[in-house]
């Protein structure tokens, strides 16, 4: 990821996909149901969106979540079957959590909203997995430079 943080990746990100659809903050803001001030922090990399917040980024923008969170500088993308590879294990992880009898979180019983959030952050999580893997074990012959 080079010398960015993770706030300065999301921010520049966010900036890249609001010019390349021409929106404002303003039209964010309304599309996200969030705080001007709050959508500013995260353009210029003062703070970081929650989840929920960054999903709702990737739906208005057609867009997985790993496009915003992670550098797009490499060249390594998902394939439809690495996408479906993902699906595949989060509905197989979902359908677990769905099934079990007391499962809590945070000393409550785990709401749909809960479980929601932990699968969008396993989802975030397996695609940056597998972008590394790709970019660590592609052969360097294969590599773009």
């Amino acid at each position: 990821m080079g010398n960015l943080g993770n706030k300065e990746i999301m921010a520049k990100n966010i900036r890249h996909y609001m010019e390349k659809y021409n929106k404002t903050r303003q039209e964010m803001c309304e599309a996200l149901g969030v705080k001007y001030t709050t959508f500013t922090d995260w353009v210029k990399g003062n703070s970081y969106p929650r989840i929920d917040k960054i999903e709702l980024m990737a739906n208005y923008f057609g867009i997985s979540k790993a496009d915003l969170v992670e550098d797009r500088n490499d060249d390594s993308s998902l394939t439809a079957r690495d996408e479906k590879d993902i699906e595949k294990i989060l509905d197989q992880t979902k359908q677990q959590l769905l099934s079990q009898e007391g499962l809590m979180f945070d000393g409550d019983p785990a709401s749909p909203e809960a479980i929601e959030s932990i699968l969008s952050a396993m989802q975030i999580g397996m695609e940056l997995a597998k972008k590394k893997n790709k970019e660590k074990y592609t052969p360097k012959k294969y590599k773009k430079d």
